[in-house]
Parts: structure tokens; sequence; C-alpha cells
């Protein structure tokens, strides 16, 4: 039986589902986390369906080693590739990530939306589903962001050579005519200040962390699991028996912790550790 006291997992190529866990982090303070970054194999996108359920797997079980009552998929590819056989393997909650297509769909002016995201995205039969369901009568305008992965796992969410792949991204969908763009990785949200930039202020910018962060309260609720600890910043490792214990948040990475820490808010205390095991 899983324990409400227990973390929420959460896993990604790196560190670009930090911004799903930040989202979940604000709407639901009171819950401990556990984060796994898997930089070493990042990026995820350029992956083939098997290597990206490999990594999965691999992921999940690390969390659930660590007591997690619920696994966020927090990366497009992992979840468009990976989710189905996931909830058929371990008897446990998983919410996932997919590019927010019917919000955009539903709220466009102009009926063409577009669309950033990987190439293991683009390409999953998961997401075809949602694009056939979703956006009848609108246009969807992909674009792969190759190489923007790599670079925000390197520390770089600005400067000429983001600018540079941006623009050359974005520029032809706004000449196409967008009025929204979906951002389909969960990295990309960290390029928002770039994009803004770029592109002019009535095409809205369009990421899925805040309807994930609702769904995980959703389940939580549903399963029984929210917790009711009191949240305040902590470094400490959770116990188990979580009911005498505040929330704690700890961040594990087989890549560079430093470049991990960049993208964590100044003002949540968390323990960064260095992992061989993922």
């Amino acid at each position: 039986m899983r324990n409400s006291f227990g973390p929420i997992g959460f896993f990604d190529s790196g560190v670009g589902g930090t911004s799903v866990w930040s989202a979940v982090h604000t709407l639901l303070p009171n819950e401990s986390t556990i984060y796994v970054a898997d930089s070493v194999h990042a990026p995820y996108g350029e992956r083939s369906k098997e290597e990206i359920l490999a990594l999965s797997i691999k992921n999940t079980d690390f969390l659930i080693s660590k007591g997690c009552k619920l696994i966020v998929v927090a990366c497009n590819t992992a979840t468009t590739n990976a989710i189905a056989e996931l909830r058929e393997k371990y008897n446990m909650p998983f919410i996932g990530i997919e590019p927010a297509i019917k919000p955009a769909a539903l709220q466009t002016q102009t009926g063409k939306v577009g669309l950033l995201a990987t190439k293991g995205t683009l390409g999953s039969a998961l997401f075809h589903k949602t694009v056939h369901e979703n956006a009848v009568g609108v246009e969807i305008i992909e674009q792969e962001g190759t190489g923007l992965v790599a670079l925000i796992e390197g520390g770089f969410a600005e400067g000429d050579e983001v600018y540079q792949l941006l623009e050359s991204y974005l520029l032809p969908m706004k000449e196409k005519g967008i009025d929204r763009l979906v951002l389909g990785c969960t990295h990309y949200p960290f390029l928002i200040p770039a994009i803004k930039k770029i592109l002019p202020k009535h095409i809205e910018i369009i990421d899925a962390a805040g309807a994930v962060a609702k769904q995980t309260k959703n389940i939580l609720e549903k399963e029984g699991l929210l917790s009711v600890i009191k949240a305040s910043n902590s470094v400490e490792v959770l116990e188990n028996d979580g009911r005498n214990h505040e929330p704690k948040h700890v961040f594990y990475s087989n890549g560079s912790t430093a470049v991990l820490k960049r993208f964590i808010p100044a003002l949540v205390e968390v323990k960064l550790l260095y992992s061989s095991d993922l």
C-alpha cells in the first residue's frame, strides 16, 4: 500500500522537467518530491522508442525504490513513447505530459498553431492521435527543435546560438500566420524569454506544466494520497514514517548537478545528489 506521506517522483532526460516540477510544487507545497535527471542519456527525442522505454523503466524503478507514491513523467518524449507501457507494467499512478494541442486549437483565431517539439514526440503514435482528436480544422505547423535541448542541458537558455536556432524555427511559423505556439518539450519553457524577443506579442505561448500540476492534485485526491504535512524548505532525506517530517525535495542526476541547480527556484532548498545508479 502506498504511503500518502511518500514523495511524488519526477523524471526527465535532464533539467527540462524542472519546469513541471516547479508547477507541481507551487500548487502542492505540502508534498515531498524526488526528481531524476537522466542527463547522460539526453536528449530522449533523438532515441528510438525501444531506448526511450528502457530508460523510462530504469527511471521508474529508481523512483519506486525511493518510496514514491506517484510518478510524473516530466518529459513529452517519454510520455508519448512509454507511458502506456509504464501504466501496464506498474501498479501505481502515472501523470504524463503531452503538447497542449487541445487548448491551442480551441483558442486560435487564425486557425494556425505552431508546435515546437522533439523528433521523438512528433513521430509518436500518441501525438498523432492527440492531433487527430483535438485539432480538427486547425493547421498544426510542426517544427523539430533540433539542438535546443542540448543547449539547455549545457546551461544555455539565451545567447547568440540559442537566438539563431530559435529564429530559424519560429520565424517561418510567424510568416505562416500562427497565433499560438505550443511548447512540446519540458525543456522549452526556459526559452520563453528568448522566444518573446523573437515573436510578436499577439502570438500566445502555451505549455502544459500547469495542467500537469492540476492533474497531479486530482489523482492524489482520488487515490487518497494527498499529503497534509506542513510545507517548509528542507534538504533532509525523507523518512518512511513521513508523518513526523516536513516536505523535502531531493534531486538526483547522473550528469552535472551544477547545471541542474541553475534551473531550480532559489527559494526552495534541495539536496542535489550525483547517482551512478541512473
